[in-house]
């Protein structure tokens, strides 16, 4: 831990989302340390570090039980040995990305809406990220790219909707971010904006009042959705964040990975849904995991999925059980597996 953070925590001041997002948890030693484990155990991957690195934010890591292997937000986090596995049909981008991506940090896949990448980071490495090999470097725009972007909305009618993704979107500054919202809405046939965002789960001092500002007072209609894979990843914070974006009329959804031995069960699946609920989030898409290089331990058969949904109609109201789907290169939306 840096001299800067040990300063803050011992004065009375809370590190802001900057200084947590400038201190993450790189070091699996560090790591190991801070949970109370035995390397010995299940060792890390030189070749997966070096490949995808590790990036932790410390309010993320308290959320994990000390001592325990087979933490379901740990095994998110941990650069296993079992991404040395090359198994066949798993590739670097298997959404084909690529091929939808006529301008740097635009991707237009489906019909009337794009995607912007608008930040080349995350505040957490996820081991399962279907863009860990994404080229961001190529995908991050300067700000005369930013106008091509928009020049390239504008000039198609059908376009009414942007998603705003990454990397993470609110790894960019208040500034930045309210700077982007606003030439979107400029843009006359939008209508809405979503932000596809991990940052209110694992570092969610990220909902600043100037932030919250920002989305009430745009003439967009605002959709976030979270990416919260288990309950135990609400903690209060988490939830004071969701209530300040509802409270302006930010229409709140999560959308989750199906991943093996983390929320692999009804059970977990249940909890959660029931806990993103109680705070104005409703379940959206339950995701089969993409086919990526390097994250086949934490895939799951597409019977065991269905048969997952099944036990959760059967025991959820309709409103509270997410799609099962999967995206299919050059599918004019995602595919509903159950």
């Amino acid at each position: 831990m840096t001299n800067h953070v040990v300063s803050l925590i011992r004065s009375d001041r809370a590190a802001t989302w900057q200084e947590i997002l400038s201190d993450l948890i790189t070091d699996p030693q560090e790591l190991l340390r801070i949970l109370e484990l035995n390397p010995d155990t299940n060792p890390y991957s030189l070749e997966a570090l070096d490949k995808f690195p590790l990036k932790a934010p410390r309010p993320f890591v308290e959320r994990i039980e000390k001592g325990n292997w087979h933490d379901p937000l740990l095994r998110q986090i941990w650069p296993s040995v079992f991404e040395e596995t090359q198994t066949e049909g798993f590739v670097a981008d298997p959404l084909n990305e690529e091929a939808f991506n006529p301008l740097p940090g635009l991707l237009h896949k489906y019909h009337g809406r794009v995607l912007l990448t608008a930040a080349p980071h995350c505040a957490i490495h996820c081991r399962y990220c279907f863009r860990r090999h994404f080229d961001y470097q190529a995908n991050s725009p300067s700000r005369t790219q930013w106008e091509e972007a928009f020049a390239y909305i504008a000039a198609d009618s059908s376009i009414e909707e942007v998603i705003l993704s990454g990397g993470d979107p609110l790894a960019i500054s208040d500034r930045q971010f309210n700077w982007l919202l606003q030439q979107l809405a400029s843009i006359k046939q939008l209508t809405t904006v979503r932000i596809h965002t991990r940052l209110p789960i694992v570092i969610p001092q990220r909902i600043t009042t100037e932030l919250v500002r920002c989305l009430a007072e745009s003439r967009l209609r605002l959709v976030m959705v979270v990416h919260c894979n288990h309950a135990q990843e609400l903690d209060n914070a988490v939830i004071r964040g969701f209530r300040d974006l509802s409270d302006v009329g930010v229409t709140m959804l999560n959308q989750s990975v199906i991943l093996k031995d983390v929320n692999d069960n009804a059970d977990a699946l249940i909890d959660l849904n029931k806990a993103l609920f109680q705070h104005n989030v409703l379940p959206y898409y339950l995701h089969m995991p993409d086919q990526v290089a390097g994250t086949e331990h934490f895939y799951v058969t597409d019977q065991h999925a269905t048969e997952l949904i099944k036990t959760l109609h059967a025991s959820l109201p309709g409103y509270l059980v997410p799609r099962l789907v999967r995206e299919n290169p050059g599918e004019p939306g995602k595919t509903r597996i159950a």
